[in-house]
């Protein structure tokens, strides 16, 4: 498997973490190790795809 499959996988892997996180969310009083979980899960989404954009460019 090269590096863009790889990174495709994982972001796929932390999207479908993202989701799952955000149904724990409740509608009232959002407990901060939640959003503490889902602000990392998204900070590591970003790094993906920015990886991925730069093999694009290559």
């Amino acid at each position: 498997m090269d590096q863009k499959q790889e990174l495709q996988k994982k972001l796929e892997e932390i999207d479908k973490q993202i989701q799952e996180t955000e149904k724990q969310l409740p509608a009232h009083s959002v407990k901060p190790p939640i959003m503490q979980e889902l602000f990392e899960l998204e900070d590591q989404r970003e790094a993906i795809v920015a990886q991925l954009k730069e093999l694009e460019a290559r």
